[in-house]
């Protein structure tokens, strides 16, 4: 089994934390914490956290040699190539995940292929305005990758095929909270848009360059207003609370946002709160809410819950990843935004502990002449991408893992596969 190792606090915090899931006081009511190994992540023991929210209590914790698993990954992965050549590799190095010949997109595509006229018909009977319909669908052009709402879809097919003796017929208001989710999300990337000031989205300038900021503001106000109004609709209190929690997570999330911190674990802490309520609450939610919509019981809708927990977490740190390895035109919008922001995502934050000369840029918020380029090369120069890439690949086999509970079907195998395409993706 190996040698358990106490790590001090300053890295278990940072590196364990990540790896663990969000923070949790031990003996808090509700705080659960399930303990497995896997083999094909080294064997080490993994500590999930479902009181995700809840202060984290310092102590040191027990948990097997995370740092020397994380330190004979990262050599084992950069013995052949150099941080230069990563930045256009396949994102995906730790080793293959399996082949389902499945194609998530294709499996749906029926239920997909109208996602967006839906969701423009639905605005478009709630106002008469031309300018404020314009702006509110400008998004819902086609270009998206519809990822939420295809993960909301999978769920709800697998989950009825899992409850209802393969029955996996999709419930009209679990299609509703499909495009309920791609609605919310496409209202924060507008609202995004005016505070970040962006130029480009999807490959085409930015909602906030092609009108005003306070039309703009008001169109992403109007797309959560309809589909607040859609939650309304399906009468369920459970899934009415659950989806809520969604638009009070990513008002959180865009306030932790526009503050930092000033000790390395407490940014660590910040950061990941920061990335579940801005990221992976949706995914959550949403997922778990068409879970209960098919009727599931608690352990159900929670593993749908973790499904999309570990799923978003994922997906985030992955696009953290791709902002310093991918070009403007993959990715449809400028590359290293997020150090122009003044934003210190994972790779930055964990190529602190070879350069501590990043702290104080960190809490300059990269402002002063050179420090974007400084900060963009040391992340380069230290293991940051890899310990990055290695974390979103933890998150993205737990989902993998969550997703084999459920009974064997061709839509619980796309929740496999979806897994597999959040952490390859290059976009």
């Amino acid at each position: 089994m190996g040698s358990k190792t106490i790590l001090n606090v300053r890295f278990h915090e940072k590196i364990g934390n990540l790896i663990f899931g969000p923070p949790c006081t031990f003996g808090k009511r509700g705080c659960s914490t399930a303990f497995r190994w896997y083999s094909q992540c080294g064997g080490y023991l993994q500590c999930y956290y479902s009181d995700r929210l809840s202060q984290w209590n310092g102590q040191h914790r027990n948990v097997l040699n995370i740092k020397s698993m994380l330190n004979q990954y990262i050599a084992s992965a950069t013995t052949t190539t150099t941080l230069r050549n990563y930045a256009t590799m396949n994102t995906h190095q730790p080793g293959p995940m399996p082949d389902y010949q499945v194609d998530p997109y294709r499996l749906l595509e029926d239920d997909l292929k109208d996602v967006y006229s839906y969701i423009k018909n639905a605005l478009r009977r709630n106002t008469y305005q031309r300018d404020l319909y314009e702006i509110a669908t400008y998004y819902f052009d086609g270009n998206g990758k519809a990822l939420r709402p295809m993960v909301a879809i999978l769920m709800a097919r697998a989950m009825n095929f899992h409850m209802y003796n393969e029955n996996s017929t999709l419930l009209p208001s679990q299609r509703e909270v499909a495009m309920i989710s791609e609605m919310i999300h496409t209202a924060s990337l507008v609202h995004d848009d005016v505070i970040d000031q962006s130029d480009f989205r999807r490959g085409k300038p930015s909602v906030n360059v092609m009108w005003n900021h306070k039309q703009v503001t008001m169109a992403g106000d109007f797309i959560l207003a309809i589909a607040s109004m859609m939650i309304a609709r399906l009468k369920n209190n459970d899934v009415t609370l659950v989806l809520s929690q969604v638009v009070s997570d990513l008002v959180q999330g865009e306030f932790m946002q526009l503050g930092s911190k000033e000790t390395e674990n407490e940014r660590f802490a910040h950061y990941l709160t920061k990335t579940y309520r801005k990221t992976a609450s949706l995914m959550a939610n949403s997922i778990k809410s068409v879970a209960l919509l098919a009727g599931a019981d608690e352990n159900l809708s929670e593993l749908a819950y973790q499904y999309g927990r570990n799923l978003g977490l994922g997906f985030q740190l992955v696009d953290d990843l791709l902002d310093f390895v991918s070009n403007s035109e993959m990715m449809g919008k400028p590359t290293a935004a997020d150090l122009k922001l003044g934003l210190a995502t994972a790779p930055v934050l964990f190529a602190c502990e070879k350069y501590p000369e990043l702290n104080p840029m960190i809490m300059r918020r990269f402002q002063e002449p050179g420090d974007v380029e400084k900060a963009f090369e040391l992340v380069h120069k230290s293991k940051g991408l890899e310990q990055t890439q290695f974390l979103a690949k933890q998150h993205c086999t737990e989902a993998m893992r969550i997703a084999n509970q459920l009974k064997e079907s061709p839509f619980q195998k796309g929740l496999i596969v979806t897994a597999d395409y959040v952490l390859n993706r290059m976009k």
